[in-house]
């Protein structure tokens, strides 16, 4: 499960109280999963219910970054990357704890890390940063940690449809300058960035970065933002030229 960071926003600022509240609600809706899944071999459900290992992640950071006017290649988006997942992470492990005095610890726990530091969990782990690739289009935001795949783009569907899309944030950002147009998102869909199309504002053009637009190093630092607060694993594409 996946909390939709663009959802997150009040104002010109992340909504800190709100995500608190959401990811509460994400470790107690992942811990009753496991009540209920259907296990294909009795060793699955042996280890699964001895561990309880849950991951909570995000999507739309992407879309976080852009509403709060903070460009992905830069610097204070990793920093505020790192200070975000710290809290997540901090806040999930607290969710854990609150849910083991309600339902006890999860069996396996003596035998754990957690036994040492007195850190008593639901969870072995619980967090996670999927790829979200097919609920970040329900969703309607970006997926995972990535940055915008494109601003516009044709999206070809399995039944042999295609479909043009906009970055909703961009036609929204667009409509409201003035300068929105079918031939500037074609320009924009053919060139696949806005980096050299001078009709768009320069401060747009700073945080409407693509995944090309992203350096393989800039990437990187992105993803082990994440990973220093995740205890799961943290999927990222690093794009190369």
């Amino acid at each position: 499960a996946s909390i939709n960071l663009a959802k997150m926003v009040r104002g010109d600022s992340l909504d800190w109280e709100k995500l608190h509240d959401r990811i509460g609600w994400g470790l107690r809706f992942l811990d009753n999963v496991i009540e209920v899944n259907t296990f294909p071999l009795p060793e699955v459900a042996e280890i699964t219910f001895g561990n309880r290992k849950v991951g909570l992640g995000v999507m739309g950071f992407a879309d976080l970054l852009i509403r709060l006017g903070i460009p992905y290649t830069s610097p204070e988006a990793v920093e505020f990357a790192e200070r975000l997942m710290n809290f997540f992470h901090t806040e999930s492990l607290n969710a854990s704890q609150a849910l083991a005095q309600e339902r006890g610890v999860f069996p396996n726990f003596e035998k754990s890390v957690y036994a040492h530091d007195g850190m008593r969990g639901r969870n072995a782990t619980v967090n996670t940063i999927a790829p979200t690739g097919t609920i970040s289009i329900i969703a309607n935001c970006s997926s995972g940690i990535e940055p915008l795949f494109a601003i516009s783009f044709v999206r070809n569907v399995l039944s042999g449809a295609r479909l043009f899309e906009v970055n909703p944030l961009f036609e929204e950002m667009a409509r409201q300058r003035g300068i929105y147009s079918q031939e500037l998102l074609a320009r924009i869909a053919q060139q696949g960035s806005v980096q050299n199309i001078k009709e768009v504002p320069r401060d747009m053009r700073r945080v409407f970065v693509t995944a090309f637009d992203v350096t393989p190093e800039q990437h990187l630092r992105h993803q082990a933002a994440f990973q220093e607060h995740t205890d799961n694993s943290v999927s990222k594409t690093v794009n190369l030229p």
